[in-house]
């Protein structure tokens, strides 16, 4: 079977080219975006590169379209959409999905793990907190992912260590408070079994206890 005729838009590549069709389903309910996709980065799902949109900027699609839609289908939606630029509508989308271990659902819950809004981060802390469970399906699939993209979850733990240093120091003063730190410690547990050695933490010393966060 040959994949969608659309399969360099940057939206499908998103995923990995086996849910090419899945995703081009899924891009026939969306709206027109009001702009382009901010530039996509690359992260590898097990093994393939795939290229993450920086933010989305299609409005939502009629809830009787969504329900047209595969269980499949509105997984990757949900995904998609967990990049848009309204951060409620990120929050919302990724409700939906930040309880599956699916490998391309992954890095679309670590990529707002480095992001501002510390309502996502709590959504995201209580979902994920069998992360430090070895053999979980979670440290399973958060683990390979994160030793298979070193460079990428070094940006996220300094980018949380940032966005609490600019926008969160007074609400959390301490930063072994701050939901970002659970998450990098839950991540970083998950990395550590994947990788059979513990995973480096690069928050600043300062910030640390007991050599955590």
């Amino acid at each position: 079977m040959q994949p969608p005729s659309d399969s360099g838009n940057p939206l499908i590549t998103a995923f990995p080219a086996e849910l090419a069709r899945d995703a081009a389903a899924v891009l026939a309910v969306m709206p027109a975006p009001r702009l382009q996709p901010l530039a996509s980065f690359p992260v590898a799902v097990e093994g393939r590169q795939v290229l993450i949109p920086g933010r989305l900027y299609n409005d939502e699609p009629p809830a009787a379209a969504v329900a047209s839609l595969s269980p499949r289908q509105q997984q990757l939606l949900h995904c998609l959409y967990s990049r848009h630029c309204d951060g409620m509508v990120r929050q919302r989308h990724l409700e939906k999905v930040v309880g599956c271990t699916d490998s391309w659902v992954v890095p679309f819950v670590v990529q707002l793990v480095g992001e501002y809004v510390v309502e996502i981060l709590v959504v995201i802390r209580d979902a994920l907190r069998d992360l430090a469970t070895p053999g979980t399906r979670g440290n399973l699939a958060y683990g390979r992912f994160i030793v298979d993209n070193p460079a990428f979850f070094a940006r996220t733990q300094r980018r949380v260590v940032s966005y609490w240093d600019c926008y969160y120091r007074v609400a959390y003063t301490s930063f072994r408070g701050y939901p970002g730190c659970t998450l990098l410690d839950l991540l970083r547990s998950a990395a550590s079994d994947r990788a059979g050695r513990p995973w480096p933490n690069l928050a600043p010393a300062g910030a640390r206890t007991h050599g955590s966060c």
